[in-house]
């Protein structure tokens, strides 16, 4: 029975999210990340208040924290270690984790510092976010071409999968796209709450932060193979710090993630942390897939069923 656990990136935070975590997982979730990250981790993810806890360099290091402690909790009862893993952008970091591929509170160091990096980058000029509703990779494509072209700066960020493509951009790129992108086929665009242009060069100035944050990594061998944003294939190693710094500026490949999982064989996946958002791209990219969440401690029993359920039967 192959299946993959996937974990979630910044978008799924919430007020009141990860209550049971901080009671079973006080090792992970207590002071050893509060001394990291130089805050309160349980009253900022508890207590709020909305617009603190989604601020890009709180936002990140609570949901890799969660994620990973709810992981932690999960993977002794698997009836086997998965085949694959892999994370949206930020949840990159928690399949690294997970796998073993990086340690947790090193892993907490560095998702703290890119936090605080991609906040200042957007800080510097006023960019954002818009997903293009209906198109696929080939159009987003075109679209940006077009912007190019007329001397705008609009590029790919995320492959999510087919009928959610994002494109990153200052904000007079968003305004041409509001104007020009139903000319170009686009059904409609609707602009993300996000802070700036994530995963395009605008943020090249963190990335160049992360590449120095990451050489404090020291890799290990992992339990699973860990897919990468950047090439959607599994990361070596020896290529993780590389991979990570260029994540930054680079398209978030998640669809094909998707599909060369598959092409593996896996046709089952387990979404792990706050909210449900990867199972959703999975249901969109994946026909015929067995998607599964756990979004808290209550979700794990029946997971683990559904699993050794697949397991018994000799399912693939």
């Amino acid at each position: 029975m192959a299946f993959a656990v996937l974990f979630p990136g910044q978008g799924s935070q919430f007020v009141g999210m990860g209550a049971d975590l901080f009671d079973a997982r006080p090792d992970l979730l207590g002071a050893p990340a509060d001394r990291i990250l130089g805050w309160s981790l349980q009253s900022m993810c508890l207590d709020g208040p909305e617009d603190e806890l989604t601020r890009t360099e709180h936002a990140q290091p609570a949901l890799f924290a969660l994620a990973f402690a709810l992981w932690s909790e999960l993977a002794p009862r698997l009836p086997r270690l998965p085949s694959a893993a892999a994370g949206h952008s930020l949840g990159e970091y928690t399949a690294l984790a997970a796998s073993g591929l990086i340690g947790f509170e090193e892993a907490l160091a560095v998702v703290a510092e890119r936090g605080r990096a991609m906040a200042a980058a957007a800080d510097l000029e006023p960019s954002g976010m818009a997903a293009l509703l209906g198109a696929d990779v080939e159009l987003a494509e075109a679209v940006v071409a077009a912007n190019q072209e007329a001397g705008g700066r609009l590029t790919v960020a995320n492959d999510n999968a087919p009928g959610q493509v994002v494109v990153a951009g200052g904000l007079d790129d968003l305004d041409w796209l509001d104007e020009h992108g139903r000319d170009l086929g686009v059904r409609r665009s609707v602009r993300l709450k996000v802070a700036g242009a994530f995963h395009s060069p605008f943020m090249q100035p963190a990335a160049d932060r992360v590449a120095t944050a990451v050489e404090s990594i020291e890799p290990g061998e992992g339990r699973f193979p860990v897919y990468a944003n950047v090439t959607a294939t599994p990361v070596a190693p020896a290529e993780i710090r590389r991979s990570l710094s260029e994540q930054v500026v680079g398209r978030v490949r998640f669809a094909d993630t998707l599909r060369n999982m598959a092409g593996t064989g896996i046709r089952t996946f387990v979404h792990v942390g706050p909210g449900d958002v990867t199972a959703g791209m999975v249901n969109r990219t994946v026909e015929g897939a067995e998607v599964l969440t756990v979004s808290d401690t209550t979700g794990i029993d029946p997971v683990v069923e559904a699993l050794s359920t697949i397991d018994t039967s000799g399912g693939a």
